[in-house]
């Protein structure tokens, strides 16, 4: 993740712009929240934590990757199932008005908003290559945002419509499978290849064309163009997450992020405190100091 990105927790729950706002939250100790509210869409997209989303008089344990849309009108809140686990996820909350005016532009902006508003349908499931081409998008609407640049107000408009037509096309493409479609795409092959080979440590670009019979520059296109994000940074997450699990057992971080696939720990280092802001010595006492209060808790 991109900590420079990051938004401290807002608190409000309403918007101070009249079109959208975007947020990008990663929390440690995070607590439940209260019954709410609004009168705008809230698209929030989650990334991790262990998290129960209560909508209405329901609730749905939430998996990495999904995204839940609430209507205006609709009562929830996220009730934190473990504080001790990061909670990472985007919120964005756009408006009613500016819902409608896309919807004039092409109906197909609208299948989502349509599908939660009258079907009550909340919950919508991505794979990993579309959440990640998911994340890459609101990451580049985020900086956007950030930026004075020329051109600004055009650019944040195609953005937004961007992200919000392959929202729907890929629920859409999700609920209603191409019959035609039996092949397991190559990225596909690739995400699954990597996944199951993560602790290796010759996991480089050079041996996963050589297993493929595939020449490098085109594996390596093909995934940035599909993810939003290169193999190289794909494969240094998934050993980031990987390395997160094994921390809290195990007191000799250089050995766990050997065993997570990483070289050597100086790699690893750089590689952690680029994505989360904090060492690995950082972060591994503050799961320690949660642990301690969690478990004092529980025997008091």
């Amino acid at each position: 993740m991109r900590n420079e990105l990051r938004t401290d927790f807002l608190t409000r729950q309403y918007m101070l712009s009249k079109d959208y706002e975007l947020y990008y939250y990663s929390d440690l100790h995070a607590k439940s929240g209260e019954t709410h509210t609004h009168d705008y869409y809230e698209f929030y997209f989650f990334i991790g934590g262990d998290v129960t989303m209560s909508i209405g008089n329901k609730h749905f344990n939430l998996t990495p990757g999904e995204l839940v849309l609430i209507p205006p009108g609709v009562p929830h809140y996220a009730i934190i199932n473990d504080e001790n686990k990061y909670y990472q996820r985007f919120v964005f909350w756009i408006s009613k008005e500016y819902c409608n005016q896309l919807i004039k532009t092409s109906q197909n902006y609208g299948y989502i908003m349509q599908a939660a508003t009258i079907n009550k349908h909340y919950i919508f499931h991505f794979d990993t290559f579309q959440f990640n081409a998911i994340q890459a998008k609101i990451f580049g609407l985020i900086q956007e945002m950030q930026q004075d640049r020329f051109g600004k107000n055009a650019k944040l408009r195609l953005c937004v419509c961007d992200l919000i037509l392959d929202l729907n096309r890929m629920a859409y493409e999700y609920e209603h499978p191409r019959k035609s479609s039996k092949d397991t795409s190559l990225y596909e092959k690739l995400v699954t290849y990597i996944d199951s080979h993560i602790t290796d440590h010759d996991l480089s670009l050079e041996s996963i064309a050589g297993n493929f019979y595939l020449n490098k520059y085109h594996i390596s296109h093909a995934f940035k163009d599909s993810l939003g994000i290169s193999l190289h940074q794909y494969i240094i997450k998934q050993r980031l997450d990987l390395f997160k699990d094994y921390a809290c057992n195990n007191d000799n971080l250089a050995e766990v992020a050997i065993t997570c696939g990483f070289s050597d720990y100086s790699n690893f280092y750089k590689a952690f405190k680029k994505e989360y802001g904090i060492s690995p010595t950082e972060y591994k006492k503050e799961l320690d100091i949660a642990g301690a209060k969690f478990q004092k808790r529980s025997l008091g």
